[in-house]
């Protein structure tokens, strides 16, 4: 049976899905969590891009143990070297670097000939492997790029030190039997391809990502390129869960299987989810809300009998289990740590402390705390900014027959400042009483909200876009009151805002 490497870029191609970019401490924390996971590679980012994805690959080659560490390069020296810098740290490094090869991209694009393109991709491979051992080389859009010439370019680098070379559908253009024709056409015309791994990089547009990764490895592809959740450029990317949990289910017909700790999948999942603010859609398959819920009566019957009637896949095997009670408001420190422990997180010293209170005031206020809850309060600090703004007080007033009103305290560097608010509504009266204490003209992109678990008294979560002076941030809140956490993820975002701009 082969073992398919998992190269997982959601923090690099995943992290372009419109609004889901991260700040360092972000990436770290998704990072560690794919660690967790098993991922063979982390693409933790394009250094030569920004600072900020610079110093994120930095730290993450520094701090995560496990996966190769890779970063994205373009055919540029000035890429290469950024690349290196950001990478030399770490113990285990991958450079990527990719050049276009479709006529397409080269005539309109690039404006290059193909002997150009030629040129520039063995050059640059050679500069990464005087760099690092563990060199990627993409063709771009190599799913519309002449068969002849992809096959003349891929034994080049390869000639000249890429010990990978991704084969990407750049524009989800391909379909599965053209595409694994493609996989194994290269293997057949390709001189010295045994000394190199074939990946491949599926995208969504046409919603075959899946279903064209997989047609690769039946055709002797030994990496696929995914994100959690499948998030990603348009469409997104080939989801890591639905492509493991094939492999692994259909064993008999892939004889393929990955590294991937399985049960790490759902709070993968979910955790990119929180950080990123892009929700699962309720069918997605492996991951969705909906994926082992079961209405039909006949389905019922079967399930109850036997469960292998209707679950191809044990919902325990992808970590999802019942929610259960696990702490309350007696319990101590150390059974908090061992829980969150057991839950895959390891904090210590001032960032423990910072959480147990939380969860100790959560625990005043709810009877019975489940896992999601400690989750939540877990990516709230994750999501926390530099507090340039916080919640002292909010009080409310709102009814059928009432104007809505809330009347804040807020507190803006040594001040505190009170401001009382009218509004269409209790957050809408929330919200411009803050604006109006922090001057921001911010525009809410968008404002999402959800109970973490069921009842009454459930933890609600508040996620919500801001855009100002053509910056955009994220920000998160979490409460049993679904209006002060709606306050308290406003605050985060312009925290982060006001961060941004003063850097």
């Amino acid at each position: 049976m082969r073992l398919i490497k998992i190269f997982d870029t959601t923090l690099r191609d995943g992290e372009q899905s419109p609004g889901a970019s991260m700040n360092v401490q972000e990436k770290v924390t998704v990072a560690k969590q794919l660690a967790r996971l098993g991922v063979d590679i982390i693409e933790a980012g394009f250094a030569f891009s920004s600072p900020g994805d610079f110093e994120a690959i930095k730290t993450i080659g520094n701090e995560v143990e496990g996966p190769v560490i890779c970063s994205l390069a373009r055919a540029r020296e000035e890429d290469i070297r950024a690349a290196w810098e950001a990478l030399k740290d770490a113990p285990k490094k991958r450079i990527h670097t990719f050049h276009s090869t479709s006529d397409i991209h080269l005539k309109y694009q690039f404006r290059v000939s193909r002997e150009e393109a030629l040129r520039r991709s063995i050059e640059m491979v050679s500069l990464a492997r005087s760099f690092v051992d563990d060199v990627e080389f993409s063709p771009m859009d190599a799913t519309r790029t002449d068969m002849g010439y992809l096959c003349e370019v891929i034994a080049a680098v390869i000639e000249a030190g890429a010990s990978t070379v991704n084969i990407p559908d750049t524009v989800g253009y391909s379909i599965p039997s053209e595409f694994g024709a493609m996989i194994k056409a290269i293997h057949e015309k390709v001189g010295k391809i045994d000394k190199a791994v074939i990946a491949v990089h599926c995208h969504n547009d046409l919603g075959l990502s899946t279903a064209n990764s997989l047609a690769a490895v039946l055709n002797g592809a030994g990496q696929i390129e995914c994100t959690v959740n499948g998030i990603g450029e348009r469409a997104g990317n080939c989801s890591m869960e639905e492509v493991v949990m094939a492999l692994r289910t259909r064993r008999d017909i892939f004889n393929a299987d990955t590294k991937i700790n399985t049960e790490e999948i759902m709070r993968s999942s979910r955790l990119v989810t929180k950080i990123t603010g892009i929700s699962v859609q309720p069918n997605k398959a492996i991951v969705g809300a909906n994926a082992f819920a079961h209405e039909s009566g006949i389905h019922q019957d079967g399930l109850l009998k036997e469960k292998s009637t209707y679950e191809i896949i044990r919902p325990e095997s992808i970590g999802l289990y019942s929610a259960k009670l696990v702490l309350g408001k007696h319990s101590g420190r150390h059974a908090f740590k061992t829980r969150l422990k057991e839950l895959g997180y390891s904090l210590e010293g001032d960032e423990l402390n910072e959480v147990f209170e939380r969860f100790k005031k959560l625990a005043d206020q709810k009877k019975e705390i489940f896992d999601e809850d400690i989750e939540a309060l877990i990516s709230e600090g994750v999501a926390k900014a530099p507090e340039i703004y916080s919640l002292v007080d909010l009080y409310i007033v709102s009814g059928v027959n009432q104007k809505p009103t809330a009347a804040i305290k807020l507190r803006a560097g040594d001040k505190v400042v009170d401001k009382l608010e009218y509004g269409d509504g209790p957050v809408d009266a929330t919200y411009k009483a803050i604006a109006s204490v922090t001057n921001t003209k911010s525009k809410l992109l968008k404002f999402e909200v959800k109970g973490i678990t069921g009842g009454t008294d459930a933890l609600g979560e508040v996620v919500v876009s801001l855009e100002e002076d053509g910056r955009a941030a994220r920000g998160h809140g979490a409460d049993t009151d679904i209006i002060v956490a709606a306050a308290k993820a406003y605050i985060n975002a312009l925290n982060k805002l006001e961060a941004r701009r003063k850097q």
